[in-house]
């Protein structure tokens, strides 16, 4: 399969080089290489591997070339593209106060961002710049991230690591540096500080044993920007939070520049309670229903599993309303909520909750 992927960039590369398209031609090159790459350390005694060292070298060669005669302005705006592809600026509208739960993340970020920035003469001795959010899915990382954004009036650059690998390819550690350099650049501009969000940061950061070389360039520019913003000669306002689902795929290195690592943890009782009460207040319940036993039922789900059993509860009735042709739903029931637990486990395994509590106890720095 990858010598099939191989050989079709090959051809596309050189189908737009023979065409004139020389940024068509770089791309294709370059993604020919990386699999060529791939397949030589999967496979490192495969019979065909000299030759597949010898199709990257003068892959490389061709496109030094393309590049020479690619005009420097051309190149300048494809990385800009390259890194609109990959971002998103427009920050959710969403506070502290709309998200349920989670105060002692909430007081960590405040902390670590919200106080310096509204009064940095406070912190002579600086502080963090870099917040890692790591555990289950589904418990909010995401809207933490945001709701800090709103909460200082921050500039937002929200990036899918996963997505930076994927599309950026051979240019990944250059369009790394070009998302800093935007960050900085607009932080000045706006006079206002930035928070870089990277989801998914183990695909950025982390360690495979299959990686072709791209990933550790990668980290390495990653790693000289981080190191940038700790820099206590430079003033930036510059944040990076960084969210994960698989935190023991960092590499250890990295783990220092986030001084603030916490831990997302399943909503306890308290706050899946209270994200009952916030879920169910624009629909109609019947008198049976217990809010208080629906969360002693629902130990060990996410916010999001939460969030989901109510919405299927309210499209059960839904459904019914439509096949009996009535004008509007019925009630929920807790019968209702019961059928719907029933058929909806939790979305995270316990043995999971055991391995973040055991790099917890490694890692955390609150």
């Amino acid at each position: 399969m990858l010598e099939d992927m191989a050989r079709k960039y090959a051809i596309l590369a050189v189908r737009a080089d023979k065409e004139g398209k020389v940024e068509d031609a770089i791309n294709y090159y370059k993604k020919a290489i990386e699999v060529l790459s791939q397949i030589i350390v999967l496979y490192p005694e495969s019979v065909a591997r000299t030759a597949y060292e010898q199709m990257i070298n003068e892959y490389k060669k061709r496109i030094s070339y393309l590049e020479k005669i690619l005009p420097a302005s051309v190149n300048s705006e494809d990385n800009e593209r390259n890194v609109e592809d990959v971002i998103i600026t427009e920050k959710p509208k969403i506070t502290f106060n709309d998200i349920v739960g989670l105060e002692d993340v909430k007081e960590a970020l405040r902390e670590a961002i919200i106080y310096p920035t509204k009064r940095p003469d406070l912190f002579p001795l600086g502080w963090p710049r870099g917040i890692l959010l790591y555990g289950p899915p589904g418990c909010g990382k995401t809207m933490i991230a945001a709701a800090v954004a709103n909460e200082i009036d921050s500039i937002f650059i929200q990036l899918d690591a996963a997505s930076v690998m994927s599309k950026w390819l051979g240019e990944a550690e250059k369009n790394v540096a070009n998302i800093f350099k935007m960050a900085r650049e607009e932080s000045k501009k706006q006079n206002k500080p930035a928070i870089i969000f990277i989801d998914e940061l183990d695909a950025l950061l982390g360690v495979y044993s299959t990686e072709v070389g791209g990933e550790a360039r990668v980290r390495n520019q990653f790693l000289k920007e981080m190191d940038g913003l700790l820099d206590k000669s430079e003033n930036y306002r510059v944040y990076v939070i960084g969210a994960t689902n698989k935190p023991w795929r960092l590499d250890e290195p990295f783990l220092r520049r986030f001084q603030k690592r916490i831990y997302v943890k399943l909503p306890d009782y308290e706050q899946r309670l209270a994200l009952f009460k916030y879920y169910v207040s624009k629909i109609k319940l019947a008198n049976d229903v217990s809010l208080e036993e629906l969360a002693r039922l629902t130990e060990g789900y996410t916010a999001s599993d939460i969030r989901d059993i109510v919405q299927a509860a309210h499209i059960k009735v839904v459904k019914e309303m439509f096949k009996n042709n009535l004008s509007e739903p019925r009630p929920i029931t807790m019968q209702d909520f019961k059928e719907i637990l029933k058929v909806r486990m939790p979305s995270v395994n316990p043995e999971l909750i055991k391995a973040y509590e055991a790099w917890t106890e490694k890692f955390k720095a609150l």
